[in-house]
Formats: C-alpha cells, sequence, structure tokens
C-alpha cells in the first residue's frame, strides 16, 4: 500500500517523532463560543513526518529533500482560499446553530423537565413536545408567545368536578390537582364546611364528584326561646337536633325538615296537640212538588211528610302551640237518609160563585173565627184555617189534608158549601157576621 492511500492510517497511529497523534476528524468538540481551525490537509503532515522507503538511494534522498523545501514555503493562494471558505462555513453554522437553540424549562401538569429546543413560541414548542391542550386547560404563557432561552412554560389540564354546593348540583372545571386546590379556586368557602371526601384528595384528569356544605347560621324557636347556631347539616331537621330541641308525637316546624337550611333562616319549632270528636248532624230533606188537577189552583196539599236524616262526622282537633286550630274533616258515616216530602199543587180552576151563599159579609165571619188569617190554628189544633174548620168537615166538603194548607179563597168557597148546608149553625158565635 502506497504512503497516500494510509495517510489516515499513518495520520492516525504515528508522528514524526514516533509519538501516537489524534486523528484530525475525531478530534474533541469545543465548548460554544470558543472556536478554532482544526482543518489541515493530510497530505501536510505526511510532508513533515513520512518516512522514506529502505533502497531509496540518492534519488530517494533528493526527493525528499525537494519535499522539505516545498514544505517550508508559503502556501500557495489557490490552496488558502478553499481552507478559509470552509472555516467560514464551519463558524456561521455554529453561531445559527446557538442562536436558534433555547433552553427551556416545560412543566406538564405539576411534573417540570428542562429541555432544549428550536421552536420559535409556545404553540410550536408544546405541538413538537407532543402536548395536546383542550378548551378549559390553561397554558402560562398564553400560546403564540415568542420563546427565549431560559424561558419556562407551565401547562395546567383541566379536571371536570361534579360539585354539589349547598343543595345546589352544577359541573364546574378546575386547573387543581387537589380537592384543597380546588375550593380555593372556584372560591369555596372551605373553613368549617362539610366537605364529602378528604381536602387532599388527587383529582384525576377524569374528575370527581364532590358535595360542599358551607358553614350557615340558622336561628331556632321553640318553646319560647330563640337560639343561633352555626351549621353544615344538609337538612333542617339535622340543625333541630344539634340545637338539642327533640319533637314528639304531632310535633312539627314551620319548614319541611328534608328542606336545606340556608344561611340565616329562621326555624319555628310547633308543639302540637291533637284529638278527634264525633258529632251527629242532621241532613235536612227535600221538598218535591206535584201538580194535581183535583185541587183548586192556589192549594197545596202535603200527601208525604219530609223526615230529616242524621249523619256521624269525625273530626280531627289540633292546638298549636297552645292556639286552636280549625277543626279538619276525617269522616262521614249516614247513620238515617232523609226522605222527601211531596207536596201536591192544585191546578183546578176556582169556581167564582155559590148558589144561595152570596151576597154575605164573608170577610166579617173570617175576621171574627180567625182574626182573618188563612193559616190560622186554635190553641187544640182541632180547628184551622180562616172560618175554623175541623178536619172532617173540611174534607167532607171537597177539601184535600188540613183547611189552613189551602187557599184563602178554596176556604171561602168551602164556608159558602157549608153555609147552603146548615146555614150559621157551624159558627154560633160569629155567624150573625154574615148578616152585618
Amino acid at each position: 500500500m502506497s504512503n497516500v492511500q494510509s495517510s489516515y492510517e499513518t495520520y492516525e497511529s504515528h508522528g514524526p517523532d514516533g509519538t501516537r497523534r489524534q486523528p484530525a476528524y475525531g478530534a474533541g468538540t469545543l465548548p460554544y463560543g470558543i472556536h478554532e481551525d482544526t482543518y489541515r490537509p493530510a497530505y501536510e503532515y505526511l510532508g513533515e513526518w513520512a518516512p522514506e522507503p529502505t533502497g531509496a538511494g540518492r534519488a530517494s534522498s533528493r526527493r525528499s529533500a525537494r519535499r522539505r523545501r516545498a514544505a517550508e514555503r508559503p502556501t500557495p493562494l489557490r490552496r488558502l482560499v478553499p481552507q478559509a471558505l470552509v472555516v467560514a462555513f464551519l463558524a456561521g453554522g455554529t453561531s445559527a446553530f446557538v442562536a436558534k437553540d433555547k433552553a427551556i424549562e416545560l412543566t406538564v401538569d405539576g411534573r417540570p423537565r428542562t429541555l432544549h429546543t428550536f421552536a420559535d413560541d409556545v404553540t410550536e414548542l408544546l405541538a413538537d413536545e407532543g402536548v395536546a391542550v383542550g378548551a378549559h386547560d390553561v397554558v402560562a404563557p398564553a400560546p403564540g408567545t415568542a420563546l427565549s432561552s431560559g424561558d419556562e412554560v407551565a401547562v395546567h389540564y383541566g379536571r371536570p368536578v361534579v360539585l354539589t354546593l349547598d343543595g345546589q348540583r352544577r359541573k364546574v372545571w378546575t386547573t387543581a390537582r387537589t380537592v384543597d386546590g380546588a375550593l380555593r379556586q372556584l372560591g369555596v368557602r372551605a373553613e368549617g364546611a362539610y366537605v364529602s371526601t378528604s381536602r387532599s384528595q388527587r383529582i384525576g384528569r377524569t374528575g370527581l364528584e364532590l358535595d360542599v356544605r358551607t358553614e350557615r347560621a340558622v336561628t331556632i324557636m321553640a318553646d319560647g326561646r330563640t337560639r343561633t347556631i352555626r351549621t353544615n347539616a344538609a337538612t333542617v331537621g339535622e340543625v333541630v337536633e344539634q340545637a338539642g330541641i327533640t319533637l314528639r308525637g304531632e310535633d312539627t316546624v314551620s319548614v319541611a325538615q328534608s328542606s336545606f337550611p340556608r344561611d340565616g333562616q329562621t326555624v319555628t319549632v310547633l308543639r302540637v296537640t291533637a284529638s278527634r270528636e264525633v258529632r251527629e248532624e242532621l241532613i235536612p230533606f227535600r221538598v218535591r212538588r206535584a201538580e194535581d188537577p183535583s185541587l183548586f189552583q192556589g192549594t197545596e196539599v202535603v200527601e208525604r211528610a219530609g223526615r230529616t236524616g242524621t249523619r256521624r262526622v269525625t273530626y280531627a282537633l289540633r292546638t298549636v302551640n297552645g292556639v286552636e286550630q280549625r277543626p279538619r274533616l276525617l269522616q262521614t258515616e249516614i247513620v238515617r237518609e232523609p226522605q222527601d216530602q211531596i207536596v201536591k199543587v192544585g191546578t183546578k180552576p176556582m169556581p167564582t160563585s155559590v148558589a144561595g151563599a152570596e151576597g154575605l159579609n164573608w170577610s166579617g165571619l173570617a175576621a171574627c173565627e180567625s182574626g182573618g188569617r188563612p193559616n190560622a190554628v186554635d190553641p187544640s189544633g182541632t180547628y184551622g184555617g180562616l172560618y175554623q174548620f175541623d178536619t172532617q168537615t173540611w174534607q167532607s166538603l171537597g177539601g184535600r189534608g188540613r183547611p189552613q194548607d189551602a187557599s184563602a179563597a178554596e176556604q171561602t168557597l168551602r164556608a159558602k158549601k157549608l153555609y147552603v148546608q146548615r146555614g150559621t149553625s157551624p159558627w154560633p158565635h160569629c155567624g150573625a157576621r154574615l148578616r152585618g
């Protein structure tokens, strides 16, 4: 193998003085900002220390001398120009590389790391690092912000929380990684509050459900006393118990015991006594009227008397804090059904006169017998009407029912018929009035 073909091997292994030398292409990398031109053609080193072949003689000596003189002469310009271009290219590329490279501290969801990047802004950095962000995630500084070496970029992932706060359920998003941090971020007053899970509980990317009841002031009025307590209870019933008040029997409170107690709310305890009362009540009968063509007009006859019914009614009686309440109907039971009253109403036209009885003073007779009252009844109950008929005489003259129930015209008609039959004898004390 010739000297030229093995120049790299010779340069790697031996120098002019026989010592081992570092290969030109394996030189150590210098720090940024320090530049040294390490480029030198291998044949220059060959000219300095390449060994002579054995037995070359005088010709070989002359060739070696020429090589030494050539090495001592100044380097021609055509050889310096390519070397200068190479050095300039390497120096410029190194400067551009250093300018583009940035040391950035990237913290993703609380996990920091330092990295080198060529990204120009935050958006490009996240894309290069494969960090995807959504609508509920927070990036600081904002996406699109230009980057410089030494900058810090933080990504906080959003976490869904189904929050039931004081009985109101809603879905919220937080970038906090613990329950305690989420409460602070959401502005929830945690002092004295009930929290359904440990406040140090970590919140995963899938989120969690959280029930929080803040501390509230509730006033309880009971048995003439007023007391205000601070509580995080879930129901009014629990607040009453926490106040040391016991409900017995029918006792209750002014709001539903299962309702959520609000801050500043006043709850009144109602002491209730309850009892029952059974009453007997009458049921009135109805009156049914039916026309009867056999009766003169204006005449009404009770064909069947009505009868009242009876019902048994049960009421609930209550007193609230010593005040009686309106009875409440609980149950009704019919003891006896009422019976309708049936009344016959006459439709027969009334005769205008009775032969042999006209021209007499019938109004004077009526005034004497009954004071002119068609429904008059004597103290014994035997005689009734304008002319004080007894029931048997009345019915023998064609009357129906009782005389005092008939119209005044019908009573006068029956009296005229009785006069034709018997004269004034039916009225021994007042009959003389017919003539005067």
